[in-house]
């Protein structure tokens, strides 16, 4: 695997810290190092640490006496090109180190330390509602990155032209932000199916409220999140995305626009409460009428499917991506698609070249740490790299695996 260049510290500056500070340094960019390379973080033991210091501190161009050379332009010239093969060479060996001390991501997550005692408490999750022959888990309706991502993304289906747009400000949500919409449709499935069988056995019940408050807790334990103040933290801003990213869908007919429709992913939120620490303590957020419609809409099924609950364990973007794409469209038969197409449905802003490198290691990575429910493998297809998704057999697969029948 090809690594990402390293942003290293300038080798003077390093020279410059204390035992402790270099040692601090050190570990952040090792952290840094593993989010970007899709490697498994890892503490870095005194032996490591020893290594990386004597890489930084290690003379290349010594014997040349550089720090030795006066003025003027040549020996200016010199000590620049000394220190840059000098840098260069540092790079080398620190990535060396860092790939050696890491080991490649799993495609899982490891769960919070109470996950297995909060697994009992967590409901079914349903994703996207179907909307006029429109569905969401086709394309990725966010960004695939961990961090916001300012712009549009446009995608042209067959029988549809679909737009995702951030705020401004904000940026466009991400699909760890997304966890907050599951959560919110899957509350309100719920509801729906507790208002039929009050219908059913004679009762009068209200229809389940537009607004949906809850705790930021319950949504971190909903999506298998640890409760540390980051996640409350990036939960608002999580939040302030959400309410500004909006879908345009423009449905085709014969090739010619029928009809347009816009829609945000949640209607808006606000802050009702927060701990003596100032962290975010209870939502409310308000339910799109497309989602609100669809799901309580009087019918015998709900337009949703499920998803598997170690889909918030996969930790990578194009993973949550390729699932819920072969939760779609693998669900009953195995699926097949074009590379060029997976990349095209995945919204990413990448080269192809780059996001086939890049679904091939996950596919890979697979291989010894499989993705629920989904095998995945590539095979020569008459136009290039076919990725094929088939389900598998007997693994925990959820209890309704099509429509979801509301009754």
């Amino acid at each position: 695997m090809k690594s990402s260049a390293l942003d290293l510290m300038p080798r003077d500056q390093f020279g410059a810290l204390t035992l402790h500070e270099k040692n601090s340094y050190l570990q952040g960019l090792a952290d840094r190092f593993a989010e970007a390379n899709e490697r498994d973080p890892v503490v870095l033991d005194r032996d490591a640490l020893s290594r990386l210091r004597r890489y930084y501190s290690r003379r290349v161009w010594a014997d040349l006496k550089l720090d030795e050379l006066g003025g003027g332009g040549i020996n200016r010239a010199l000590r620049s090109l000394g220190e840059a093969i000098r840098s260069g060479h540092i790079k080398d060996d620190v990535t060396a180190v860092l790939m050696q001390e890491t080991n490649p991501k799993r495609v899982l997550r490891t769960p919070p330390n109470d996950d297995a005692q909060l697994m009992f408490f967590v409901p079914t999750i349903y994703d996207a509602p179907i909307k006029d022959d429109v569905n969401l888990m086709d394309v990725a309706p966010f960004s695939l990155g961990k961090r916001a991502n300012k712009g549009i993304i446009k995608y042209e289906l067959k029988d549809s032209l679909i737009t995702i747009e951030g705020g401004a400000e904000s940026g466009l949500a991400t699909v760890f932000d997304y966890d907050i919409f599951l959560n919110m449709v899957s509350y309100l499935a719920e509801e729906v199916q507790q208002y039929r069988k009050a219908e059913k056995r004679g009762l009068r019940p209200t229809l389940p409220p537009k607004v949906y408050r809850p705790n930021a807790s319950h949504i971190l334990k909903f999506s298998r999140r640890s409760d540390g103040g980051k996640s409350y933290e990036d939960l608002e801003a999580a939040l302030d995305r959400l309410a500004n990213t909006t879908i345009k869908v423009v449905n085709l007919s014969g090739g010619k626009r029928r009809a347009v429709d816009s829609r945000p992913l949640i209607s808006g939120y606000s802050v009702v409460s927060r701990t003596g620490a100032n962290k975010i303590d209870m939502v409310e957020i308000v339910i799109p009428d497309w989602v609100y419609t669809s799901v309580v809409r009087n019918e015998s099924t709900l337009p949703l499917l499920t998803l598997h609950q170690d889909y918030f364990l996969i930790s990578s973007g194009l993973g949550r991506f390729i699932y819920r794409l072969a939760r779609k469209a693998a669900g009953k038969s195995p699926a097949k698609y074009y590379v060029k197409e997976v990349h095209e449905r995945s919204g990413s802003t990448q080269e192809l070249r780059k996001f086939a490198y890049d679904l091939r290691e996950f596919v890979t990575r697979t291989q010894a740490f499989p993705m629920p429910e989904f095998d995945l493998s590539f095979e020569e297809g008459r136009e290039g790299m076919l990725l094929h998704m088939r389900r598998r057999d007997g693994y925990g697969k959820p209890a309704d695996p099509e429509l979801l029948t509301a009754s």
